[in-house]
């Protein structure tokens, strides 16, 4: 039985992202999809002591039909400025001092100047910091044909996939039709029930960078994630 998801990379996503992530054989990052500005693709937010933070990842323009493996970043200093800010952030954090060394050297490693494979080194370069083991491939290897859900389709069945994990928000536009009569069965993953940690800069918000968890919890991160349920 082999269980895959597919979705778009996004930049230091939250800790649900994660969570999908180990509840699957083969996460498919699908990068071959058009990019769109204002999404999780190339920003995430985090908690200051003046509220929430937008941080986000200074894109080039280009045509509007661009992919997401095809974004590339306008400002080489980023990596730096995005530290920088992280930093000043979560300095007074209770556990900044024993994540801090290895965060920075994600930012400090992170030679790429395309949206995709940026995402994917946070990515890869996070999963083992939560406990989660990750088997990451991308869309555009598996040359899909179709569109829609009939790509999505086309994916899972070139992967080898029984079954097929989505988040929620794919029920409103998913045609489960085709994914039965193909033999793959469709789950949903439930992104509810979280408990609350100690965050820095109160009122608590669920809807931040995996980041905020590290800093405030380290090592103990992953027993406030849900990790293989399915």
């Amino acid at each position: 039985m082999k269980r895959v998801a597919l979705v778009q990379s996004s930049y230091i996503p939250w800790k649900g992202y994660f969570d999908l992530i180990a509840n699957v054989d083969e996460f498919i990052l699908f990068d071959d999809a058009q990019y769109s500005s204002g999404s999780w693709r190339n920003r995430n937010r985090i908690k200051t002591a003046t509220g929430p933070r937008w941080l986000s990842l200074p894109i080039k323009r280009g045509p509007l039909s661009q992919l997401i493996n095809e974004v590339t970043i306008s400002d080489p200093n980023w990596r730096e400025r995005h530290w920088r800010i992280l930093a000043e952030a979560y300095k007074k954090a209770p556990c900044f001092d024993e994540v801090a060394p290895g965060l920075e050297k994600l930012y400090q490693e992170c030679g790429s100047n395309r949206l995709s494979e940026i995402n994917r080194h946070f990515l890869e370069g996070l999963c083992p910091l939560l406990g989660v083991q990750a088997n990451f491939t991308r869309s555009e290897d598996y040359c899909a044909i179709g569109s829609s859900s009939a790509r999505v389709l086309d994916i899972c069945r070139k992967a080898g996939a029984d079954e097929y994990l989505s988040g929620p928000a794919a029920r409103a536009y998913l045609d489960e039709s085709i994914f039965r009569k193909a033999g793959i069965e469709v789950r949903w993953f439930d992104y509810s029930g979280y408990p609350e940690y100690p965050q820095l800069h109160p009122p608590f918000d669920h809807q931040v960078t995996v980041l905020d968890l590290l800093f405030n919890v380290g090592s103990a991160a992953a027993e406030y994630l849900k990790g293989p349920e399915l």
